[in-house]
């Protein structure tokens, strides 16, 4: 069926019914969802080369990974977050550009994609605290989103998010319940904004109780790996006073603190509390029918799913003002939490 087929059959213009696929925001929602509905009816699938001519659009969304963020490549959490946006891009006739550039170049790799009009927006990775990549794409007139918040950022701008502070505040607070008092945080680099929230998290947990967060059990790491979740628990179980809690900012970590723990003969969940972070992923499952990790859950491919909505709304309708989504996290029990031993 061609263009003309289903504007005749829905009693439109051609021209309705283009501009209403394409996100024209002149056309009205009622009349975009009935042309949307029939167009995947009927299996209507429009011609991506007539479609970039008529619209100067690229139909393709930029993702920058700067070298010193290629571990993320293999992580499963950014697996499942370009799952997410990947599905929400050919829903809607969008490519997605992946682009792994060094550190030095991710600024003018985005004024590169700009200038040679190969993406309509990009979403941002991994953003630090006062990131300057925010003020560089709003100087650029790039549409952006930018999975995570920037503490510090002068600019309004778009963004999708966990409350990271609430889910580490909440993790605490049930240990801290069960009459823990040396929990460990193995965080990721605390440079990165997602990573300063967590462990706000845990000092106004433990402030909130008269204690203060001992600087000796943080242990933060550029990779969220399973050998720097052992390395840690390795050094916060051989302390004078050893831990008896570990927060871990990924599963990845938390399997490495596991191994530590039965490497020297003790239980998780009996003799050592472990609580992760993300453990909602495709790949890598947190057990069956009873989670093996207690752990605060956010779908990381909802996320991916959400923040590739909004990009396209934005390139739709780039009068928007800046649009923020806030995802709480849910507090799962699992088999790696117990009253910390007498």
């Amino acid at each position: 069926m061609n263009l003309k087929e289903l504007a005749a059959k829905l009693g439109l213009s051609p021209t309705t019914v283009s501009r209403a696929l394409n996100g024209y925001p002149e056309v009205n929602e009622t009349t975009r969802e009935r042309v949307i509905a029939a167009a995947r009816r009927h299996n209507y699938r429009p011609n991506a080369r007539a479609i970039r001519l008529a619209t100067g659009r690229a139909l393709a969304v930029g993702h920058v990974i700067p070298l010193n963020h290629r571990s993320e490549m293999m992580n499963p959490i950014f697996a499942d977050f370009i799952t997410g946006s990947g599905e929400t891009y050919m829903r809607n006739g969008y490519d997605m550009i992946l682009s792994i550039v060094p550190d030095e170049a991710e600024e003018q790799t985005y004024r590169d994609l700009m200038s040679r009009g190969s993406v309509d927006g990009v979403i941002v990775h991994a953003p630090k605290v006062n990131d300057p990549r925010i003020r560089a794409l709003r100087e650029m007139g790039m549409p952006f989103v930018v999975h995570g918040r920037s503490t510090g950022a002068e600019l309004d701008y778009n963004w999708v998010d966990v409350n990271n502070r609430r889910a580490f505040q909440r993790a605490a607070e049930f240990l801290l319940d069960l009459g823990h008092r040396r929990i460990a945080l193995v965080n990721g680099n605390e440079t990165m904004d997602f990573a300063v929230r967590r462990r706000a998290g845990l000092t106004d947990a433990m402030a909130a109780r008269g204690l203060t967060l001992d600087h000796g059990l943080i242990f933060a790491s550029a990779e969220m790996t399973e050998t720097h979740g052992h390395r840690a628990a390795e050094a916060g179980l051989s302390l004078p006073e050893p831990a008896t809690a570990f927060l871990c900012a990924s599963m990845l970590q938390g399997m490495g603190v596991r191994r530590a723990i039965e490497g020297r003969g003790l239980k998780m969940g009996r003799d050592v509390s472990v609580i992760i972070f993300d453990d909602d992923l495709s790949y890598l499952r947190n057990g069956e029918d009873v989670p093996i990790f207690t752990a605060t859950r956010s779908s990381v491919k909802e996320a991916g799913r959400l923040a590739a909505e909004m990009l396209l709304q934005v390139i739709g309708q780039p009068e928007l003002p800046a649009q923020h989504r806030m995802l709480e996290a849910e507090l799962i029990l699992g088999q790696s939490t117990g009253p910390v031993p007498v």
